[in-house]
Parts: structure tokens; C-alpha cells; sequence
């Protein structure tokens, strides 16, 4: 038994609606699992995903790339009966916004740059964007890997390539969704530039291919979304009497 408890501990009690902390303490009494009725692995009807907070707008020049040291100041967890509907929710529980949408006669414009590693698996996730409507510009290795799978993609310069560039076009307001992953010291010196004007500009970026599929998945969702209380959702679950 491991008395020590992160902050996961409350979030998956709360999807299950049985408090983890309360059967452990009891364990650690001497009551066993068996004789508290947790014996079997509760599995919710619905998806929750846990979103961190982070204050990387607060302090200015400050890079709000992740690393294994701690940055977030809190999390939210959205919950839906779909991976999608569920992130949807967890970004706005954030106080972040994914861009809407294009309707007829608007324009709106995803940047892609990805390392080499992912370049493979970029093509699907792209496609789908243009799918939704989006515009697709990259930077030049990135603009052929789209354009060898037939998607129709414009190239951007890099910051160090001259301008007009990615920055000049999201400091413009042309750029309404970014998906940029990078690996080495280098690439991500490079970008940082890029990862500020977001965080300036409001623009919502994702630094990894998973993240960029979750922004597909919550764009299928049908809006507006519904509301669920979560004592509704924990009688849909086995729960400890």
C-alpha cells in the first residue's frame, strides 16, 4: 500500500463516483478490499479527460513549451459520452478556445509544422481539417509531405528563412490554429517565437500529434453540447454502498 495520493486520485474518484482516498485509508486500517465491496473495476459509461491550467500568460517572454518540471497551476476535467465531446469540454473548462468552425464565405487557416518523426502520420489529421473547412499553410518540409498526399497546402517561411513569415502572419491575425511539433534544443529555440505570439494572440496550439487528433475528434461533435450533472452520470456506475 502507497499512502501517497496525487491530484489523480480525486479525479478518477470523481469519474467513478467512489472515493479511492476513502478505501485506501480504510485498507490501511485493516479492512480489507473484499470486505469493503471494491473487488471489481468500475467502468464509467462516459469519457473524462483532465486538461491542466497553466499561467504561462501571466508572465511575459516566459516559453510555454512543457518539460518534466511542474507548470500548472490547477485542471479541469470535462465529461461527454465521447472522447470528442469530453476534450471539447476540457478546453473550455481551461479557459482556452478552439476556433470555430468556418462558415460559408469565411476564410480560417491552420499552420502545421511537424518534425520528421511525424511527418508520416500528419497527412490524416490534416486532411480532416480541410474536410471541416480549414486552410492549410506549412512550412516548406511539412508543405511536401501534404502536397505528395494530394492536399492543398501553401507554404510559410520560418522565422529564420525571412519574411513574411509565420510570425509576421500570426501577429497579422491569419493564423487561427496551430500545430507545431518540434525535437532538439535547436527546433524548439527556433519556435519559440511562434509559441509567444499564440499565447498573445489567443491562438490555440498543440505541440503533438495526439492533441492536434483530440481537436478532430471534438470538431465531429454536434453542438451546442449537452450539460450532465455528475451525480446523474455516477448512477450510470457501480459505486461502493
Amino acid at each position: 500500500m502507497n499512502p501517497r495520493a496525487a491530484r489523480t486520485v480525486p479525479f478518477v474518484s470523481k469519474c467513478i463516483g467512489t472515493s479511492l482516498a476513502q478505501i485506501a485509508a480504510r485498507c490501511m486500517a485493516g479492512t480489507s478490499l473484499k470486505d469493503q465491496g471494491f473487488t471489481t473495476e468500475i467502468v464509467p459509461a462516459f469519457f473524462a479527460v483532465k486538461e491542466a491550467v497553466f499561467p504561462f500568460a501571466k508572465f511575459p517572454g516566459v516559453d510555454p513549451i512543457l518539460s518534466p518540471e511542474m507548470k500548472s497551476t490547477g485542471e479541469v476535467m470535462g465529461v461527454g459520452k465521447t472522447f470528442g465531446e469530453a476534450f471539447y469540454k476540457a478546453i473550455i473548462g481551461s479557459n482556452e478556445r478552439l476556433p470555430g468552425l468556418p462558415t460559408e464565405g469565411e476564410t480560417k487557416t491552420v499552420f502545421i509544422s511537424v518534425r520528421d518523426s511525424d511527418k508520416a502520420q500528419i497527412a490524416p489529421i490534416a486532411r480532416q481539417l480541410v474536410d471541416f473547412g480549414f486552410n492549410i499553410v506549412s512550412t516548406t518540409g511539412t508543405q511536401k509531405i501534404l502536397s505528395d498526399a494530394g492536399i492543398e497546402c501553401k507554404q510559410i517561411n520560418k522565422v529564420t528563412e525571412g519574411r513574411p513569415h509565420i510570425v509576421d502572419a500570426l501577429k497579422n491575425g491569419k493564423i487561427d490554429l496551430i500545430i507545431n511539433t518540434t525535437e532538439g534544443k535547436q527546433a524548439q529555440e527556433d519556435s519559440f517565437s511562434i509559441r509567444r505570439s499564440a499565447l498573445q494572440g489567443k491562438v490555440f496550439y498543440v505541440t503533438t500529434l495526439g492533441a492536434a487528433d483530440a481537436v478532430c475528434k471534438s470538431y465531429a461533435i454536434d453542438l451546442p453540447f449537452e450539460v450532465y450533472k455528475l451525480q446523474d452520470l455516477h448512477e450510470q456506475a457501480k459505486t461502493i454502498a
